[in-house]
């Protein structure tokens, strides 16, 4: 019995080794796909995918092979070599919504995923806050609502910032109290999607990177009726928040529904002053798609936020009112043969609508201010994917998006410029936008030629028609720009980027990317408004050039297997160096005046200009090592250094030196985890932008959660353990506030937090 044993395991390992194996992979998570089944069309010859996702099969490269699964797209290949891993796509995954499908074959060079935001969750943040533990990432800090991502260096409209695959929806406020991520739920964010520079060209202009924030996908559910309750509390301000999620699948119809409301206090720093940050929201949004059939489908989505009494602790006023309203229309087609691959189209539009006033603050006894803005968004976008052969690839498609803008403040001044009182007060009013638009019609294509399967390369090229216009000019504006109408420009974008798969789980790449971005409409037209975060009015310059970032970059990613204690260890490095051409700041021109009380100082406002030098350059370094035992050791570090030559100091809100370090310990029950992140001081300052040198801090965050009870999340967390007096170097100042001078906003102290989610 023995030796049939052993004949029997020698015959079949010996069968095996006669056939050719493949693996397939599912393309989102890397992960082995089991028990898919391959055919030889033309033939009886069949087999099924292992735990391993192999499958050892005797065919030639002339031969097609048919996969099928029952949760994967149907595919037909030939021209297969025997060793290939074979990448297979999720029937029911929105992949218009998605950049990064993790096939290193298709996906755009330099790029990483932050998942799993809906696990391990431990307070009620918002949008914002889901970059603070991305590497490489800062937060622009206004108050506790109005927050801005940075990625080295770049933010604003240097960021192309969109959802579900290139929805916009560009902020009303000038001093940015409504940006993007103050109008997605947080809750819903499954995965944010960062293409780290001018690297792909099918998203957009961009000349600092592309941000893409997938939100929950209903399609992936099987039940026909689903969802989740979830809430969330915070001892430092005392702040709420509340969300109920619904979804369901009746057949080809699927539906989904979420509702949420936040009510934020004021919180306390690590000196015990409370910090003006309170504000309340409230969101929901609805989508329904329909599956014609598999490779058909039609998804159309309306979401809605309303904030109230927002206080904004950096800037000249609070917020009374914002509103927005986003509509969406997405189709998708993913032919299953042939050399087109795929057609995806999408439409959208958004209106926001912002009132903000100083009722509220001390500049109200003097002037009476009240501003009533809107914004409106829309755009769209085609694209064709096309499969030449098994070497070629390629993207081609056009988008638009198109924004206007207009508002006016009104002004009631009640002391004359001598400070005394007056009889008569005075009224003005001010052209916020000056009914003014931006319009960039775009189109592209991209091509990823796989020259073997360790190397691939990836080029793009793009060209994009700017229109610009201010339709009711301020009369100062028009005076200083006599000449101005509407204006036209064309840019062009290129890329070109090489990777080479060095083994299994390991790549190295090359990037170079030539991003240009159109100047923005409050580089352009704003008129005479307190903006930044200085003190100075500023003045838009609608003839300035387009800012250019050309960026070299390389990048090293990997990822060890191993038996015994220890599990995996992952790791990934990269490099930039960026040059400027006609980079955007604004500079004080000392010919003109200020327009609000002109006598008190800076009376000399600024005017965005074009540099004629900058340059940045940095690191990420990153790393995990994970044991069996379920204890995982990770560490972070990124730096960017920033140079204005034409000024001879740094470019405005550059980032220090940061590391982040972890200890976590998980199993089937329970998870725990120790967070230290240390920031080092930045004496790298831009003094023409009111910067000063920032001490380092370092912060450390205990972070526990159970889920012992089925489909029952229970999260706690202590964050700033040791209740630190900190601020970080991007946040704005105090400004016009009665207990503040102008000096940093500080952040919250000692908080304890948690979360609890339900799902049925």
């Amino acid at each position: 019995m023995k030796i049939l044993s052993i004949l029997i395991f020698l015959s079949s390992t010996l069968l095996l080794q006669a056939q050719s194996k493949l693996s397939l992979m599912d393309e989102l998570s890397m992960e082995p796909v089991e028990n898919a089944t391959i055919r030889i069309k033309g033939s009886n010859k069949a087999a099924v995918s292992n735990e391993k996702g192999e499958v050892f099969i005797d065919f030639s490269e002339e031969d097609t092979l048919q996969i099928s699964h029952l949760k994967y797209r149907k595919q037909s290949l030939t021209n297969i070599k025997p060793g290939e891993v074979i990448y297979l796509e999720r029937l029911t995954f929105r992949i218009s919504e998605v950049l990064l499908r993790g096939n290193p074959q298709i996906d755009p060079a330099q790029s990483l995923v932050k998942t799993n935001f809906r696990e391990k969750v431990v307070q009620p943040k918002n949008v914002g806050e889901l970059f603070s533990d991305i590497n490489g990432f800062s937060l622009i800090k206004r108050g506790s609502y109005a927050m801005d991502p940075s990625m080295r260096a770049s933010q604003y409209e240097q960021l192309n910032i969109q959802f579900d695959g290139g929805t916009k929806a560009m902020h009303a406020c000038p001093s940015r109290m409504d940006p993007i991520t103050t109008l997605v739920n947080p809750e819903e964010v499954t995965r944010i999607e960062i293409i780290k520079g001018p690297f792909s060209v099918r998203y957009g202009n961009t000349s600092g990177g592309i941000i893409n924030m997938v939100t929950d996908n209903a399609v992936e559910t099987s039940d026909k009726l689903s969802g989740s309750v979830s809430s969330g509390y915070e001892s430092n301000g005392n702040s709420m928040v509340n969300m109920v999620q619904l979804q369901g699948n009746l057949n080809k119809l699927d539906l989904s529904g979420n509702f949420s409301h936040r009510d934020y206090g004021d919180y306390e720093d690590g000196e015990g002053r409370s910090i003006p940050s309170s504000f309340r929201s409230l969101g929901y949004n609805l989508e329904a798609g329909y599956s014609f059939n598999e490779i058909n489908r039609l998804k159309a989505g309306f979401r809605q936020s309303f904030g109230r009494d927002v206080k904004h602790a950096g800037l000249m006023m609070d917020t009374d009112e914002d509103n927005s309203s986003i509509y969406s229309l997405d189709y998708n087609y993913r032919p299953e043969e042939g050399k087109l691959r795929g057609l995806t189209a999408k439409a959208y539009y958004s209106f926001v609508d912002h009132i903000m006033s100083n009722y509220n603050r001390p500049s109200f006894n003097r002037t009476a201010a009240i501003s009533v803005v809107d914004a409106t968004t829309y755009g769209g976008k085609l694209e064709t994917e096309w499969k030449l052969n098994n070497k070629w690839r390629l993207f081609t498609g056009v988008d638009v998006t198109n924004l206007s803008r207009d508002g006016q403040r009104e002004r009631l001044v009640k002391v004359s410029m001598a400070g005394e009182p007056l009889a008569m007060p005075m009224e003005f009013q001010d052209k916020v936008w000056q009914d003014s638009y931006v319009n960039d019609y775009g189109v592209f294509t991209e091509a990823k030629f796989i020259l073997s399967e360790k190397d691939i390369f990836n080029f793009g090229a793009r060209l994009d028609h700017i229109v610009a216009e201010s339709k009711d000019p301020d009369a100062g504006f028009a005076e200083l720009y006599p000449d101005t109408g509407k204006s036209d420009e064309q840019l062009f974008s290129g890329t070109v980027s090489y990777k080479r798969l060095l083994k299994d789980n390991y790549s190295l790449e090359f990037s170079y990317g030539r991003g240009a971005r159109p100047a923005n409409m409050e580089e352009r037209y704003i008129a005479y408004f307190n903006i930044g975060r200085d003190p100075y009015e500023y003045v838009g310059n609608p003839n300035l050039e387009a800012e250019v970032n050309n960026q070299f970059e390389i990048g090293l990613k990997g990822k060890e297997i191993y038996t015994g204690n220890l599990k995996h260890f992952s790791f990934s490095a990269s490099a930039f160096y960026s040059i400027y051409e006609n980079y955007i700041v604004g500079l004080v021109d000392e010919s003109l005046t200020r327009r609000n009380m002109p006598s008190q100082p800076p009376v000399h406002p600024k005017v965005f200009r074009n540099l004629d030098d900058a340059y940045k350059t940095g690191f990420e370094l990153s790393g995990e090592l994970a044991f069996t035992s379920g204890f995982k050791l990770g560490t972070d570090l990124a730096y960017t250094y920033t140079q204005n030559e034409d000024l001879g100091e740094s470019l405005p809100l550059s980032p220090p030196l940061v590391s982040r370090s972890r200890i976590e310990y998980e199993n089937e029950k329970f998870w725990a985890g120790v967070y230290y992140n240390i920031t080092a001081d930045q004496e790298n300052i831009a003094p023409s932008f009111g910067e000063t040198r920032t001490p380092g801090y370092s912060l450390m965050d205990l972070k526990a959660g159970t889920t012992a009870i089925k489909n029952l999340n229970i999260g706690v967390g202590v964050l700033n353990v040791f209740d630190k007096y900190y601020h970080s170097h991007l946040n704005f100042a105090f400004n016009n506030q009665a207990d503040f001078t102008r000096q940093p906003i500080t952040e919250p102290g000692r908080n304890f937090t948690v979360f609890v989610n339900y799902n049925f």
